[in-house]
């Protein structure tokens, strides 16, 4: 497909045409940037091409990936997940500058364990976002470790010991306890043999009292501190302890209504569960003006929280952020909002309302202290 053919050019034009708010597209044209990148693309200049738009990155990078978004939501360009493609830019420039020692193992461990993972489970339906923040974690780490351990001892991860790794985590903050996949990775390629280590236990589970979860219910139900949006994905994490990961990813056929009665169900594991008032009714009010649809999208976004780029979802940080600024506890929300659910319900129910693991949930009940041990006990009748 190449933009100097006028069909190619036109649809272009259309995409952009597409927009609900066409004021919107003309202010963002005004950009140099933009009109420079628009002429390249319609003379030819600049491919119509995933690897064009990288190659014009280099200059106008949220010019460049603003079209992208745009071509892929409009069908101009194959999916591509932005995150995994930009990870691959960052790995590259991580590497860049780190002596060959450091740089050799690091470049191995991002390419065959992370790389390979994360394109091997990312599809359109299920974006690499997560696992692209995890492994970015790993790496970070993982060169600061190799870093010290070449420039203090002089060793490499070939041969480095048990008391390295002993002391690094002994020496430094928590965060140094994701060097363990790298860890595992060189054992298990059988660059170190000699070396091992455990699994990271929290000393501590953040939590809120059940009161501070209801002040901050009522304060989002009813309250004006942030605006709609943000309302519904906080309400969704404490009513319904759900990530914020997986809420920024909720689509709106997640949500049914029924037509006879009005009342309202949201799926987020194998069945769906009841939306209670007042909180259908401010769902209802999202729905109808989901934010984000004006500007080249078009009405037709699946997202349940449509993101400014086409075609994508709000990005979870950005929720969090505005969540945490409120005064929001989120891991403590979150785990007292399972644990609630834990009180009055035994966890293979309550994973699969809230679409958790069985395990994971009966490790939530054990740390609150509830291991359902007592519920067959319960059970006197049939």
């Amino acid at each position: 497909m190449h933009p100097a053919d006028p069909d190619t050019a036109g649809e272009i034009v259309h995409a952009l045409c597409k927009a609900d708010r066409p004021e919107s597209i003309i202010t963002w044209k005004r950009s140099p940037k933009v009109q420079a990148l628009l002429a390249s693309l319609s003379c030819g200049e600049t491919p119509l091409t995933h690897e064009g738009l990288d190659a014009a990155a280099k200059s106008a990078n949220r010019e460049a990936n603003h079209l992208r978004a745009l071509f892929i939501h409009h069908g101009l360009l194959p999916y591509q997940d932005p995150y995994l493609a930009r990870f691959e830019t960052w790995i590259d420039d991580k590497l860049r500058h780190l002596p060959e020692e450091v740089a050799k193992p690091v470049a191995q461990f991002a390419t065959w364990h992370h790389l390979r993972r994360i394109r091997s489970i990312t599809t359109p339906e299920k974006s690499a976002q997560a696992p692209v923040h995890s492994a970015k974690q790993e790496i970070t780490e993982t060169v600061k470790f190799l870093d010290w351990l070449w420039e203090t001892h002089q060793r490499t991860a070939a041969n480095c010991t048990q008391q390295d790794i002993e002391t690094w985590l002994a020496t430094g903050s928590t965060t140094r306890k994701a060097i363990r996949t790298f860890i595992v990775f060189i054992k298990n390629t059988g660059t170190n043999h000699r070396v091992d280590m455990g699994h990271y236990t929290a000393k501590t589970r953040p939590a809120i009292t059940q009161d501070q979860r209801v002040a901050w219910l009522r304060e989002l139900l009813t309250g004006t501190s942030e605006s709609l949006p943000y309302r519904v994905a906080g309400i969704l994490l404490l009513l319904y302890a759900q990530p914020l990961v997986r809420v920024a990813k909720l689509r709106t056929d997640a949500i049914e209504t029924n037509e006879s009665t009005g009342n309202m169900r949201i799926t987020f594991g194998p069945h769906p569960v009841p939306i209670p008032e007042p909180f259908a009714d401010l769902l209802r009010e999202h729905l109808k003006g989901r934010p984000n649809l004006r500007t080249g999208s078009d009405a037709q976004s699946p997202w349940l929280f449509p993101g400014t780029r086409a075609g994508q979802p709000l990005h979870p940080n950005g929720i969090m952020d505005r969540l945490r600024s409120l005064g929001i506890d989120l891991r403590g929300a979150r785990n007292t909002a399972l644990d609630e659910h834990l009180l009055v319900s035994p966890p293979p129910l309550v994973a699969d309302a809230l679409g958790y693991s069985h395990q994971v949930a009966f490790l939530h009940a054990d740390a609150a202290g509830d291991a359902w041990s007592r519920y067959v006990n319960l059970r006197t009748g049939p």
